[in-house]
């Protein structure tokens, strides 16, 4: 395959973990972090795990252009308390020859995400109740900035050798300013969940669904990944999510897509 229409996959995932034992599954809304299915025997107090992910794909020749993605995700886990940390960014720009033969460049994608969790452990396995709060600026959505902060409960509703599930629900707030320059605000009830399943000894699959029901919208999130081992270290990975508003500016489509696939290293 000629080089100027090679696409470059890039990913890079670093991993720290103080904990003797292996890393926590990933939660809600990662679905780029490694998988794993083998929860820690115990974590000791003030125990850490924060990776960090950055993908590219670059293109030349009849169509020149580049995205990049990345995130930053840690959670710092106590006998009572769980904190969970997320910034992530993605922004795609392309390059076009004008009228006059000029090269121009042109960004046709750019979002922004940041979000923060707090959940206090409670009696019975997988039980927490959490407050939570996230930030988004997406220049090109239906919705350039959107903000929500809320309580809820959640609990394991499967928790076998394999595969797991967890549901959260509880109600916000959200205010956000449309693509049109109008504000909105109102009170929400939030639901998620989450599923992982160890398909294989190197194989895993993960699966989660977000949507916040309020009185002028209904905004939903859809992840999905699959990884496969190529070795200790390596590994490759497939994922895409889902992003829909029901309500949306007329020249606005409901539903925005991303598909991903990468290489992934971790220690």
């Amino acid at each position: 395959m000629p080089m100027k229409s090679l696409p470059i996959f890039v990913s890079l995932l670093a991993v720290h973990a103080m904990a003797a034992a292996a890393p926590d599954l990933p939660d809600v809304g990662n679905v780029h972090a490694p998988l794993t299915v083998v929860k820690p025997a115990e974590l000791p107090d003030g125990a850490w795990f924060t990776s960090a992910e950055l993908g590219a794909i670059s293109t030349s020749g009849n169509t020149t252009g580049t995205s990049v993605t990345g995130k930053i995700d840690a959670s710092h886990e106590t006998p009572s308390w769980r904190h969970e940390f997320v910034l992530s960014g993605f922004f795609k720009e392309d390059e076009y020859e004008d009228e006059d033969g000029n090269r121009q460049s042109s960004r046709t994608a750019e979002r922004y995400a940041v979000s923060a969790k707090a959940s206090r452990k409670l009696v019975g396995a997988g039980r927490r109740a959490f407050v939570l709060g996230s930030h988004v600026n997406d220049r090109f959505g239906a919705y350039t900035r959107y903000s929500t902060i809320g309580i809820g409960h959640g609990s394991r509703w499967l928790d076998a050798a394999d595969k797991t599930l967890d549901v959260e629900i509880g109600p916000g707030y959200f205010t956000g300013e449309r693509a049109t320059g109008e504000d909105e605000n109102g009170m929400t009830v939030r639901g998620a969940a989450q599923f992982r399943w160890r398909v294989s000894p190197s194989a895993f699959f993960a699966q989660t669904v977000s949507v916040e029901k309020g009185t002028s919208n209904t905004h939903s999130v859809s992840e999905t990944s699959l990884s496969t081992k190529i070795n200790d270290t390596m590994q490759m990975k497939a994922g895409f999510s889902v992003r829909n508003d029901t309500s949306v500016p007329t020249d606005k489509k409901n539903t925005d897509t991303q598909t991903s696939l990468t290489m992934v290293y971790s220690f």
